[in-house]
């Protein structure tokens, strides 16, 4: 079966180039012109991955992202024409999984539906270990000791890598690749702000720390 993609604009011609492009390539494709209709749709017969202008009248992408993932898991790409850091972060923190700026490259766009939806497909849940930290992949918690923690979709992906790659130092750059997909350029410091969130979790009840900072570099996963 063909993945099924909604794509969210309220611009009828990105809607249609959307539509007639992505058929082509051989997706199913249904579009929504506005907020309501595309929860309704998504509601309704729940599509494989959504492409989700920011820029709404009436409720933002930003809310409608919000509100999708209050019921689904489905990979969210946002589109939108603001390059600013502020409006990244905040997309991603309503649980977008990629951000592209328009206009944009169809090929990219292309790449980036294929990678997403690779990356969604389900495959056998498995446990991660290291020390006394566990990590597990079928519900997407973690576990140190006797502590349970939920996790967020973008903490989640940051504490899988650290486990995939345990005492190896990983930079900045490869944790901007493997976890946002792009580079947020040096200025941005989302990587200290989910790292600080996971120390918050993973340091619960004065756990000694497992993520360390590599100054200048990136952060590794290691014991003391």
């Amino acid at each position: 079966m063909t993945a099924k993609i909604l794509v969210v604009d309220d611009e009828e011609r990105i809607r249609q180039f959307l539509q007639r492009g992505l058929a082509f390539e051989g997706y199913r494709v249904e579009t929504a012109a506005d907020a309501q209709e595309a929860l309704d749709k998504a509601r309704d017969d729940p599509p494989d991955l959504v492409l989700l202008d920011l820029m709404l009248p009436g409720m933002d992408g930003i809310e409608v992202c919000r509100r999708l993932r209050m019921v689904t898991e489905v990979p969210i790409l946002m589109l939108t024409a603001k390059e600013a850091i502020e409006d990244r972060v905040a997309g991603l923190d309503a649980g977008a999984d990629d951000y592209l700026v328009k206009p944009f490259a169809f090929d990219e766009l292309l790449a980036r539906v294929r990678a997403l939806l690779r990356r969604a497909q389900p495959t056998q849940p498995q446990v991660y270990r290291f020390a006394d930290l566990e990590l597990d992949t079928g519900t997407r918690r973690g576990r140190r000791g006797d502590h349970v923690f939920d996790l967020t979709a973008k903490e989640y992906e940051l504490l899988e890598l650290f486990m995939r790659h345990p005492r190896q130092v990983l930079t900045r750059e490869v944790i901007f690749d493997r976890v946002w997909n792009y580079d947020f350029g040096g200025e941005s410091n989302i990587i200290e702000v989910y790292v600080r969130y996971l120390r918050q979790k993973t340091e619960a009840d004065g756990r000694p720390r497992l993520i360390h900072t590599v100054r200048g570099v990136g952060y590794v996963l290691r014991e003391e």
